[in-house]
This record gives structure tokens, sequence and C-alpha cells, in this order.
């Protein structure tokens, strides 16, 4: 079976997978193209699984280079990108926000670029196993009013780090009720995230889980940005866009 958090696209006699069933922990790894990449570059990288009866393919990933030197990698989302194409005309900006949130920059029908954020990881450390976590209610209800002091908190000087420690303390004077702590640790992390990823008054496209973009997108519009909050459909369209440059054989 595929695994969670892979995307399926099946015919009668042929399947084309995509995500984490491609890695070193799934069925047969796939590997990385590298940056550049479009429709065109995945289909003709896919590897084929022996299988009987069916014809199955995986689409690789995507890797990268960050102005420093440091290696980026995808595995799922370059197949969603691939569906954001038509929607974005080619070019532009896009953000899935997630465990590991991506910010992809299309150009000319192709992945040029991407930054990824560890946002949706580290929250759910920081409120669970830290000493935040004990001033954060069961009832985690999104506090919209919190989420943007955090947000806005993001831009001041001090960094991340420090920045943590308020929710902390905002809680202990009584400047921040238990019940909206971790909206506006949301605020602060998703905050910082739209600083480094976003640049000045930028148009960015959203593809994600309906609530989780509902985050981004009064982050996005705080920080100077605006959004639009595309179908969640997108790897669907992207697996065929892709299987239809494929000659199956």
């Amino acid at each position: 079976m595929a695994q969670v958090g892979d995307w399926v696209a099946a015919g009668e006699d042929r399947i084309l997978l995509c995500g984490m069933v491609g890695s070193r922990q799934g069925w047969v790894e796939t590997g990385y193209l590298p940056c550049p990449a479009g429709l065109e570059d995945l289909a003709g990288s896919l590897i084929k699984v022996p299988l009987d009866g069916v014809q199955v393919f995986l689409v690789p990933g995507i890797t990268g280079i960050d102005s420093y030197g440091v290696p980026e990698v995808m595995r799922g989302e370059e197949t969603e990108a691939m569906g954001m194409l038509d929607a974005c005309n080619g070019t532009g900006l896009v953000c899935m926000p997630g465990t590991h949130s991506k910010w992809i920059h299309l150009k000319d029908y192709k992945i040029v670029s991407f930054f990824t954020c560890m946002t949706g990881d580290v929250f759910a450390a920081l409120s669970s196993c830290t000493i935040l976590s004990r001033i954060m209610t069961v009832d985690r209800a999104v506090d919209s009013e919190a989420l943007l002091r955090g947000v806005c908190r993001s831009a001041d000087s001090g960094g991340l780090l420090h920045h943590l420690f308020s929710v902390r303390t905002l809680g202990l004077m009584g400047r921040l009720k238990e019940e909206a702590s971790a909206s506006y640790l949301s605020g602060l992390l998703i905050g910082h995230e739209v600083r480094a990823a976003m640049p000045p008054n930028a148009h960015v496209h959203l593809v994600g889980n309906a609530e989780l973009c509902s985050l981004y997108t009064q982050a996005i519009s705080a920080c100077g940005g605006s959004f639009t909050v595309e179908n969640e459909d997108a790897a669907a369209r992207g697996l065929a866009a892709i299987g239809r440059r494929l000659a199956w054989i």
C-alpha cells in the first residue's frame, strides 16, 4: 500500500505515485532532480516499480541549493507545484503550509527554487514538550487577535528564540490568556516564516488544508503581502499532467 501522505493517480492498469513512497524508507528510492525542473523533467525521470499486471511509476523528488550553498529537498510537493502551473501562468510564488512548509518559486513553468520551514514540527514540539506546554489549554481554537499579536511580535528585534519566551512571560503577567497562548505561538512561528520566505509585497498562492491556510492568509496580509487560496487538489492535477507526458508501454 502507498504510505500516508502519498498521492496516487490510477487507471485500469497503470498507477502513478508521488510522495514518501519514493523515499529511502518507502518502496523504492527515487532520488532527486535538481532545480530547475518542470513537467517534462519529472515525466522523463520516473522510476518503474516491477509489479505483475499493472504499470507503476514513482515520481522523483526535487533538490535545490539555498543562497548559502545548503541543500533543500522536497518529495511530493513538486507534484502539487506542477498542478499549480496553470493557476500561476507558469510563474509565481506558491506556499504549502504544513509540518515542513514549502515556499516554491515557479518561473517559465518550472520549479526554480524553494524554501523550507519546519514550522508545524516546531509548533508541535514547543506546545507539547517544553515549558510552554504548561500554559496551553487543551482547547486550541484559533484566537485571531492573539495570532496577529504573535505575527506583529515577529517583526520586533531579538529573534525567534527570544520571542518564544514571551509566550510564557505574557501569560505569567496576565497579559495573555492561556486559551490564546497557542494562537499567539502560531502567530510568532508563522510570522517569522512569512517574513523570511516572502519577498516584500509578494502575491502568494496558498495550497493546503483550509484551516491552516486561513492562519497564513492572516499572517501574509499582516506582513504586507496578498494571497489567493487555491484548490487543494493540486497534487492530483500535477500527477495527471505528468501522466499525460508519460509514454505508457
